[in-house]
């Protein structure tokens, strides 16, 4: 899910950037160092929206000049939750399940998450989970939705396990 939260970072700017056109570095800074990453805490960070406050910076370290500058901001986050149904594409199908691309989220989907008539289809190129007795095929590049069952957040990512074993869920 997506979500709009204020957030706070301190950035360490060189004495070489002080100058008039400080303020413009400290935000291009931010938005270099805090889009694109992901923390436990917050969730993917997608795009940084707006520079609320940009405070005073202080001198840390007498020897090398470097300022620390308090910033506060509001950025669009993207956080999954167990139980959120989810549309994605299938990035890679193996012979234990396949992966599922969602934004920036990676989902692995088992076979033991999909229907008890979906089998790995060894003669597919490339490889493919595929149904008997429905028209349901599942390769590299189909939209599915899925359910998330599980989720683990790691310092720098966020791991989830899906499934497509319930109604409405499998290829779109």
């Amino acid at each position: 899910m997506f979500f709009l939260m204020t957030l706070k970072r301190s950035l360490s700017v060189h004495p070489q950037s002080f100058g008039p056109n400080l303020r413009e570095i400290v935000v291009n800074r931010l938005l270099k160092e805090v889009e694109g990453t992901c923390s436990d805490r917050t969730g993917f960070i997608v795009s940084v929206v707006e520079v609320l406050d940009s405070g005073m910076g202080r001198i840390v370290d007498n020897h090398s000049g470097f300022a620390v500058f308090p910033v506060t901001y509001k950025a669009v986050v993207f956080r999954p939750y167990k139980n959120e149904v989810f549309d994605g594409t299938v990035s890679h199908v193996n012979k234990m399940g396949f992966f599922v691309k969602i934004g920036p989220l990676r989902a692995f989907v088992s076979k033991h998450m999909m229907p008890d008539d979906v089998v790995f289809d060894l003669e597919a190129n490339p490889p493919a989970f595929s149904s008997e007795g429905s028209s349901l095929h599942i390769a590299p590049g189909t939209d599915v939705r899925v359910k998330i069952v599980g989720i683990r957040f790691d310092a720098s990512d966020i791991f989830a396990v899906a499934t497509i074993k319930e109604d409405y869920l499998g290829p779109l």
